[in-house]
């Protein structure tokens, strides 16, 4: 065992030199200066990295984002929501579609008059209308007063009158709604983009919305579809939103779809829209500008 530090208790010595009173290899004092350098060395580093995310919150609003350049155009979004979109029910049994009915009883809550008539809230209108700016006042409080938007303007699909929605009489009604963006003004179609059973019906100031059946042999599964609201869109007096924090009552407009004698036991897959200037549609996300739902009735 030549050569082996054991042997002669190299490691031993190694470890703790008694002698010179060294712990591998290095005396206290040693030591210490090592421990002092790196904590003087890694203290500077931190410091680094906590100034600059100072510097960079510094230049980031708490009201708005910074940089929106890259957002997507908004996605249209429904309630009731279900998986894989699918709204199945039997209109003679109240369990197949109750879980709906208290989706949209949920979500319409903040829409009820009776939270609407405080000072965060005023009066646009009953008519759509162009966009509401509400720049800042000097010495005023910059949060910003929100549109009413009342829950019997969705008449037959408000649940005050039918408190199902229509499910009971198989006449279903969807709630629809186009998602917050801040800062973002929605602009109108031209009337050549709008599909032929728009155009020229559209109000001025609106984003509209129109349903129909996604595939051609469905056209005769499906009756009347009644729109419900301001119009048959989003009036632009409900934007700009200005976000959470100046704009924290809002309410965003609704549009209601209610379908009328639906073919029962089939399965109709039906594609809602947006339309307007700077609302697009991609093939990689199904709710940008539009969604599609599929309805069984039975």
């Amino acid at each position: 065992m030549s050569g082996s530090k054991d042997s002669d208790g190299g490691w031993k010595k190694f470890l703790w030199n008694s002698e010179k009173k060294e712990f591998l290899g290095r005396t206290g004092c040693s030591w210490f200066k090592i421990l002092v350098f790196y904590l003087i060395f890694y203290g500077c580093l931190a410091g680094i990295f906590v100034g600059t995310i100072q510097a960079m919150l510094l230049t980031l609003s708490k009201d708005k984002p910074t940089y929106q350049d890259r957002v997507a155009p908004p996605g249209l979004s429904h309630t009731p929501r279900s998986d894989k979109s699918e709204i199945a029910f039997k209109k003679t049994d109240p369990s197949t579609y109750s879980k709906h009915v208290e989706s949209m009883k949920e979500f319409l809550k903040p829409y009820n008059d009776s939270l609407q008539i405080n000072e965060n809230f005023e009066d646009c209108g009953e008519a759509p209308s162009t966009y509401r700016d509400r720049p800042a006042e000097s010495g005023k409080d910059d949060r910003k007063k929100s549109c009413k938007f009342l829950r019997r303007w969705l008449q037959e699909c408000s649940g005050i009158n039918d408190e199902n929605f229509g499910f009971s009489e198989g006449n279903p009604c969807v709630i629809i709604k186009l998602n917050r963006i801040v800062n973002f003004r929605p602009k109108p179609p031209s009337n050549d983009t709008l599909p032929a059973e728009l155009q020229g019906k559209v109000e001025p100031n609106t984003i509209p919305i129109h349903c129909k059946p996604k595939r051609e042999d469905d056209h005769k599964s499906i009756g009347d579809i009644k729109y419900f609201g301001l119009s048959q869109g989003f009036p632009l007096q409900y934007y700009p939103y200005y976000g959470k924090q100046l704009h924290s009552h809002y309410l965003q407009p609704l549009v209601a779809v209610q379908f009328f004698n639906v073919t029962m036991h089939k399965e109709i897959r039906i594609e809602c829209k947006a339309f307007g200037e700077n609302i697009k549609y991609s093939e990689k996300d199904r709710y940008q500008g539009r969604f599609d739902i599929k309805l069984t009735v039975s």
